[in-house]
């Protein structure tokens, strides 16, 4: 049954009303293909252009947007998150993952922000790279676990580059 529809099979917001409030976590992923030559860029790890450090910008461009979740996503719930880090790094040979990791104390998941976080970062790292080549793919973008609530998830890890 999804849960977003009423009785009449018309859209609601979820009453979390009830439910007790936990310690919730969720780590999402982005992985982006840039080609060689966008990696070839790297420098202390981070990636380098004229509008300037890539890696960082992208960090703070999902934490922005994980913590405004509920204005994008249309019935999300408004959390003051507790936290969010967003770690990326570099696979060669053209490879970038992002992992977005949001953390709450509430009665409902951050899994949404967690994705969205992961999300923009990767438009991000798009944004800034797209005047050396726009052969830039956003592979997939994935929750990968989730801790807190009803039910615990973990995807098992692929090998990036596959």
């Amino acid at each position: 049954m999804l849960t977003h529809l009423n009785e009449s099979q018309e859209p609601r917001m979820v009453d979390i009303s009830q439910k007790a409030a936990t310690i919730r976590m969720a780590r999402a992923q982005a992985l982006v293909s840039v080609g060689s030559d966008i990696l070839a860029l790297l420098e202390n790890g981070d990636i380098r252009t004229p509008k300037g450090a890539v890696f960082q910008t992208a960090i703070i461009a999902g934490i922005m947007a994980a913590k405004r979740t509920d204005k994008l996503i249309p019935l999300c719930h408004s959390l003051g998150m507790d936290g969010c880090d967003i770690d990326i790094t570099a696979h060669l040979p053209d490879q970038i993952v992002i992992n977005c990791t949001a953390r709450v104390t509430g009665k409902t998941g951050v899994e949404m922000e967690a994705l969205t976080g992961a999300t923009i970062a990767a438009l991000t790292i798009y944004d800034m790279c797209k005047a050396i080549s726009h052969n830039i793919i956003i592979r997939e973008i994935k929750l990968m676990e989730k801790r807190g609530g009803k039910s615990d998830f973990t995807r098992e890890e692929t090998p990036v580059n596959s």
